[in-house]
């Protein structure tokens, strides 16, 4: 069996061993003129330049030299040239063993250090308990480790041994951990935690794998069933609070190995790892299904109102003949009236003679009933459902305990009420049933009547519920995604530390008025500069139409030349089998060993079968059928590799990994350095299977489905993704990829079309120091809003609206600053907070300043947009690259017809990012040979200029074979490392 390791080599050089870098060199060992005379005594060169070398690694890393052991030799060449002796000599040094043996022992008397003892290894046992009390990560662990050591005086121990104490730290912080979990539970109770993994005859399964199953698609039963899972749950009376009792990773580490293992599994763990992590997965739990079942409550109140708006549509639909006839009626009755009027006669004989009384009669009822369902309510429409919504109503407002941030909350006392009439099996409101939260026109149509309308009232406080919910104005207790926003925001007081030391780290200045006054003065002489340029016809590409400017589009910037080198340079690609090609791109990355086991963080010894568990995400084919389809990898390697080793972190570890590669290239500098970025989402049919959980997008068809919501860098680098709902705005989501990703990658600008733009969003990228540069359509429609009166401006009086309101924006400068100050800490993210303030239909202050300060930003921008065709360019030209990498994904993502087949989020995400990872892969692989075929071109004496072949994207996909069999570990025809080139014979024989 492989012997367990803390560190990965990678780290293990950098903690442990010798560096060779200049830097390095000289600041550990460089010797002192007391060093270099210690060196010096001894009789022989070898001996001289030995000792040194010695006394260098006792003092950094802090260990004597080993047996047999050579030193870089760079750092023996450093050495020897500050002793003037031939670094050579150093291989004579290392034959006699008492010689090193005595100048070890001399030297530990001139450095002070010793030899480690049991003591020695105790404290640093201890020092590492107290640091993996925190953390599962090899490095803080083995780093505490060695610094202990060193604190004490005492020399480092072989590597291994210092592993041994890491190791052996961390599995006892995670016994005390597991211990402090389950101190006081009784016997009984930590008995019917264990009966949780027995098979219950009930439901034939174990109460832990129902908890685990609940149903996710929108539906009065489904959600009947989240709340019997959230009954149980509260039965079982696990305390939440006992998470206080550990560090907050250590908990979230539990967790993440909870949610890992299959039931069958946990039951194989040791009784207090077992135990905890039952504790842990109910009080998880507990908070995910109340997640779950307030937001399945939202969508179905929502899909009420929307089926009542569509039913109302359809009732218009249904009387247009109807009212065709009666219309036509009118303008009969309307022409005999006419007639009796220039003819004098009496208006009823000339009626009763041009139409017939008994018609007017006869239509008379069917006129009013037309009068009185013409419009009607979308309550009234959405109450005609009341039998559904009473299925669930009654015991959602009962399950869950409401709170608000409102005194005296009508809504809050409504559900009382309704709780009170439902306890006691009444069906009539009181006579003052609260009101308040109720819209006037609710409260017409609920007492329209002597007696108030009990279902019209239930449903007018469901909907305002959940409007409130979404808004953050009321929150659940016992869940994380319904709560308080300030529970979600960094903490007051570090926020208020943080800006009185001025390390806020945002794109604003701390100071309000002096903010406001620059932006002031900027925004008056661009607007002045654009009206001037705009009536002297100095704006390129853009003229002013009757008041209004309008903005020519750009023609394609792609030169002839670009397209047929294209073609050319596709031609020369290796042809090459997709598992070849991970193989190829983990050999040169190793991504794949970002994808560390869950518990003891190290990489995955079957790469194959890693590489095979992406491919199943990424090209939609699962982990059974891609097994069934690969050679020499089973169902169970993929499966115990998504168990253990595939997770959010490590899949974005792994995405870094590659994209990090891809930025240093020499070639993707060709496309861009990496400071600007896109984003666009990519939309998926959802199967039969996934429909009901899935929503339906008319733009995009009548079939349900997702959106892959993904930012792609300027050189063609993926670096984040996100599935979304296909009905969700896309504004929200697209400061969640600049923040929540883990390349090095600094986006300054971003790029996206309409439909991630809104103000907040342009708000909150000025208060984090990015530039945020959309395609607005029906630019010509949004106004331009300034400190002045739009008098002020005559040439663009047309553009410009309402003024900013300086006020509100100087009044809530702190709140605006706590949030952008959380979003830059990634406390939370930026789509948690954008969709709960443009939630409400009646906005909080906040939300109104965060507006303000987002139309300030936006009209800045759009002034630019219209001065600068450069920005213009730039912007089409990031939004052409995401676009055209779709295509790529659509390719990857063919099996079962590309229909996303998982009705749950996290395995849509799962998919999400594999497929972003495989692409990236592919992107990366054919940036390496497009440098090639270029070089190889070059040699001949092509001349292949910068900004023609700029144009030639790394997206073909002709050459790779990306279905059939997959055959994993096969060892390609390689030539210098590399595949060779598809040369043209004319080519070939040059070459």
């Amino acid at each position: 069996m492989t012997r367990r390791t803390l560190l990965s080599p990678e780290e293990r050089q950098a903690l442990l061993g010798i560096p060779d870098d200049e830097a390095s060199l000289i600041r550990h060992y460089t010797l002192s003129p007391q060093d270099r005379l210690q060196a010096e005594v001894r009789r022989r060169p070898q001996n001289q330049l030995g000792y040194a070398v010695q006394l260098c690694l006792m003092r950094y890393p802090g260990r004597i030299l080993g047996v047999d052991e050579s030193p870089p030799a760079a750092m023996v060449a450093y050495v020897a040239e500050q002793l003037e002796v031939d670094p050579d000599a150093f291989a004579l040094y290392s034959r006699r063993y008492n010689t090193r043996f005595d100048h070890s022992r001399r030297l530990a008397h001139y450095l002070g250090v010793r030899t480690a003892t049991r003591e020695d290894r105790r404290a640093a046992l201890v020092a590492a308990i107290n640091v993996a009390m925190g953390t599962d990560q090899g490095l803080p662990i083995a780093t505490a480790v060695v610094n202990a050591f060193r604190e004490r005086g005492a020399l480092l121990l072989p590597d291994g041994a210092l592993e041994k104490i890491g190791i052996a730290g961390r599995a006892i912080a995670r016994q005390r951990a597991e211990a402090a979990l389950l101190e006081g539970l009784s016997p009984e109770r930590l008995d019917s935690l264990d009966a949780l993994l027995t098979i219950d005859p009930a439901i034939q399964q174990t109460r832990l794998s129902w908890l685990r199953t609940a149903p996710d698609a929108p539906g009065a039963d489904n959600l009947i069933g989240l709340m019997d899972r959230l009954t149980f749950i509260r039965f079982m009376a696990v305390d939440p609070q006992l998470r206080e009792r550990i560090h907050p990773e250590r908990w979230t580490q539990i967790v993440r190995e909870g949610d890992a293992a299959p039931a069958w599994l946990v039951a194989d763990f040791n009784a207090y790892r077992r135990r905890a992590t039952i504790v842990a997965q109910l009080i998880t739990l507990g908070e995910r299904l109340t997640d779950e079942a307030v937001t399945m409550f939202n969508k179905l109140i929502g899909r009420l109102f929307a089926r009542a708006n569509t039913r109302r549509k359809q009732r218009y639909a249904d009387t247009r003949q109807d009212t065709t006839k009666a219309l036509r009626l009118f303008r009969d009755t309307l022409r005999a009236l006419v007639v009796a009027n220039d003819t004098g006669r009496n208006a009823i004989d000339v009626l009763d003679d041009e139409i017939g009384w008994h018609r007017l009669l006869e239509a008379k009822p069917e006129v009013e009933a037309m009068v009185q369902d013409a419009d009607p309510d979308p309550l009234v429409l959405a109450a005609e459902r009341y039998g559904p919504v009473r299925k669930y109503a009654a015991r959602f407002l009962e399950t869950f305990t409401f709170r608000s941030s409102r005194r005296h909350d009508s809504l809050l006392a409504a559900i009382g009420t309704l709780k009170t009439l439902n306890a006691a099996g009444r069906r009539t409101l009181p006579e003052r049933a609260p009101v308040g939260h109720l819209t006037s026109q609710a409260r017409k149509l609920i007492f329209a009547d002597a007696k108030p309308d009990r279902r019209l009232y239930e449903i007018a406080t469901l909907a305002a519920l959940r409007e409130r919910l979404r808004a953050g104005d009321i929150w659940v207790e016992g869940s994380r995604a319904f709560r308080p926003m300030d529970e979600q925001l960094m903490p007051k007081p570090t926020f208020a530390a943080l800006k009185a030391a001025d390390e806020l780290g945002l794109g604003v200045q701390g100071d309000v008025v002096a903010y406001l006054s620059e932006a002031r003065q900027t925004l008056d002489f661009d607007l002045k500069r654009l009206a001037y340029r705009a009536r002297n016809g100095k704006l390129e590409g853009v003229r002013l139409e009757a008041g209004q400017l309008v903005v020519t589009p750009l023609p394609g910037d792609v030169p002839a030349a670009a397209e047929e080198l294209k073609w050319e340079l596709g031609d020369m690609y290796p042809l090459v089998e997709v598992p070849d090609l991970l193989t190829e791109v983990h050999a040169w990355t190793g991504f794949a060993n970002q994808f560390t086991h869950i518990r003891t963080q190290e990489s995955p010894e079957n790469i194959p079968a890693m590489l095979a568990g992406v491919l199943a995400d990424a090209t939609n084919l699962g982990a059974k059928r891609m097994a069934a389809a690969s050679k020499g990898i089973t169902a169970r390697e993929i499966a115990w590799k998504r168990i253990f080793h595939t997770r959010p972190e490590t899949y974005k570890l792994a995405q870094a990994c590659i994209t990090d590669r891809h930025s240093q290239h020499p070639h993707a500098l060709l496309w861009g350095d990496g400071s600007t970025a896109s984003s666009d989402g990519q939309f998926f049919q959802a199967s039969d299977r996934a429909g009901p959980r899935s929503d339906v997008n008319l733009h995009y068809g009548s079939e349900p489905g997702s959106k892959f919501y993904s930012h792609l860098s300027d050189q063609y680098g993926y670096f984040s993704i996100l599935p979304i709902s296909a009905t969700e705005s896309e504004a929200p989501y697209v400061l969640d990829g600049l923040f929540d990703h883990e390349t090095t990658l600094d986006i300054q600008e971003h790029f996206t079309d309409t439909g991630g733009a809104s103000d907040h969003v342009f708000g909150l990228f000025a208060l984090t120091g990015r530039r945020f540069a959309p395609r607005l359509r029906n630019l010509k429609d949004r106004k331009l809003h300034t400190f002045e009166k739009p008098e002020t401006y005559p040439a663009l009086q047309e553009h410009i609206g309402v003024p900013i309101n300086t006020g509100l924006v100087m009044e809530y400068w702190d709140d605006l600053l706590h949030l952008a100050a959380s979003i830059q800490t990634r406390t939370v993210a930026p789509s948690t907070i954008l969709k709960r303030l443009a939630a409400s239909r009646n906005p909080s202050q906040l939300a109104r300043a965060l507006r303000e300060l987002g139309r300030l930003e936006r009209t800045l921008f759009m002034i630019e947009w219209y001065s600068d065709p450069a920005l213009r360019r730039r912007c089409q030209a990031g939004l052409n690259k995401g676009e055209a990498a779709h295509k790529l994904k659509r390719a990857v993502f063919f099996h079962e017809r590309g229909e996303i087949r998982d009705r749950s989020f996290e395995s849509q995400a799962f998919r999400a990012s594999g497929l972003n990872l495989v692409v990236s892969a592919i992107v990366h692989w054919n940036t390496v040979y497009l440098g090639r075929a270029v070089d190889h071109l070059r040699r001949q004496g092509r001349i292949i200029r910068p900004e023609v072949l700029k144009h030639v994207s790394p997206l073909s996909w002709e050459h790779i074979n990306l279905t059939g069999t997959y055959a994993w570990g096969e060892k390609p025809t390689l030539v210098d490392g590399f595949r060779p080139l598809r040369l043209s014979q004319p080519l070939a024989r040059a070459a």
